[in-house]
């Protein structure tokens, strides 16, 4: 089934949203939103964060899942469901597709973290791994629904998609019923469509924002443009938002509704990751906390009070751990360094003992002594800091230079 058909295309109403709302009740979780005092006082207005990270499945997505799988004609169901995803969407519709009693088949890239593949699994899909990325994924998906009858359930480029993902919107009117700013982030931009017509059709006054990974900004070109793009090759840790043309139906109702589009840079994301985990004791991936990056990117541009969409919490264990240290190293707080020194006994104790005066914290040590680069007497260092931020950084460089230990790396 085409999803650029005159039908798919049809514009999605407050009733619509108000439809899906309805539907959703005891489905999906009516999700916390809770204030967060340090964005308060950099933004100069209160800000608040809507928790879909805590939603059920740990992402919105359940909620477009639902609203979509439940308008099937039974013989619709019958045929079951299928999708393509490396994540969130995947546990959206499996756990949709349990609680309608509809068979569920979610292809998943072979690369897709285990946890994730697990929880699909655990929700009810059949899972298949195939392809290496996204995009051969959702074309075994659509192979599979064109030769089984199964119904291709899509992320994003659904009007019901788009009504489910609104009841996020009407949420946010509710709890911040004074509200000024809705900052959402944006991939194929299902939730941001969905969340602006909600809350333009109650509040035309409120700003909606969305916001993307420069290395995965689809949105900007085609608003340009006046039409969907594709962008070549996306690269970001943020994997939820990380795609690389807008949908039809999203595209029509963001260039219609939605304020402005901006982009972050990896460094702002690893850095909001880490303030949420950090500050608002909330574990957001990547994409979730990408309106996070924009407020902290650039505070100034925000009218408050400001509601951040924090859209999932479903990130790899050890993709945290990587986007933990690239948070703390753009703050300041993390330092690698690379130095050599004579090869001598007590030498990397004297090393140790000057970055002990500084007060910097030694998380490694790797000493290399076997490189063919290296001359008969010297050994190579290579040290992990952790650091008070970037004047402590310069300080700790500046005494290991002052010791006689010029920093190559």
């Amino acid at each position: 089934m085409s999803y650029s058909t005159a039908a798919s295309l049809r514009s999605v109403t407050l009733d619509d949203v108000r439809g899906a709302q309805k539907m959703l009740a005891g489905v999906a979780r009516v999700t916390a939103m809770e204030g967060s005092r340090h964005l308060t006082q950099l933004v100069g207005a209160p800000v608040h964060l809507k928790c879909e990270n805590l939603q059920r499945t740990g992402s919105f997505k359940l909620r477009g899942a639902y609203v979509r799988i439940a308008g099937l004609l039974p013989e619709e169901r019958a045929a079951g469901v299928v999708a393509a995803s490396a994540g969130n969407h995947a546990q959206g519709v499996a756990l949709a597709s349990s609680l309608l009693g509809v068979e569920a088949t979610v292809f998943m890239p072979k690369g897709a973290p285990l946890p994730k593949v697990s929880a699909t699994r655990e929700y009810g899909a059949q899972v298949r791994l195939h392809g290496q990325v996204v995009d051969e994924t959702l074309a075994a998906a659509q192979e599979y629904a064109q030769r089984t009858g199964a119904v291709f359930i899509h992320p994003f480029d659904h009007p019901d998609v788009i009504a489910g993902q609104g009841t996020v919107g009407l949420e946010i009117l509710e709890q911040c019923p004074e509200v000024r700013t809705v900052v959402v982030g944006v991939g194929g931009g299902g939730l941001v469509a969905g969340i602006a017509v909600a809350v333009k059709a109650v509040r035309p006054d409120v700003r909606v924002v969305g916001v993307q990974a420069e290395g995965a900004a689809a949105y900007p070109p085609s608003l340009a443009e006046g039409r969907p793009l594709t962008v070549g090759h996306p690269v970001t840790m943020a994997d939820g938002i990380k795609v690389g043309r807008p949908g039809e139906v999203p595209f029509a109702i963001v260039a219609d509704l939605v304020d402005e589009v901006r982009t972050v840079s990896e460094d702002a994301l690893s850095t909001a990751l880490l303030l949420c985990l950090e500050r608002a004791k909330l574990v957001v991936e990547p994409a979730g906390a990408s309106p996070v990056a924009a407020l902290l990117s650039d505070p100034g541009a925000f009218e408050g009070p400001v509601v951040a969409v924090l859209s999932g919490g479903n990130v790899d264990p050890l993709l945290m751990q990587g986007v933990l240290r690239h948070g703390m190293a753009a703050q300041g707080r993390y330092l690698a360094v690379r130095l050599r020194l004579t090869d001598r006994p007590g030498a990397l104790a004297t090393l140790l003992g000057v970055l002990s005066v500084v007060d910097a914290n030694v998380l490694d040590v790797s000493h290399v002594r076997t490189d063919p680069r290296l001359g008969l007497t010297e050994a190579e260092v290579e040290l992990h800091l952790e650091t008070k931020g970037p004047e402590h950084c310069a300080e700790v460089e500046r005494a290991l230079r002052d010791a006689g230990y010029p920093v190559i790396g």
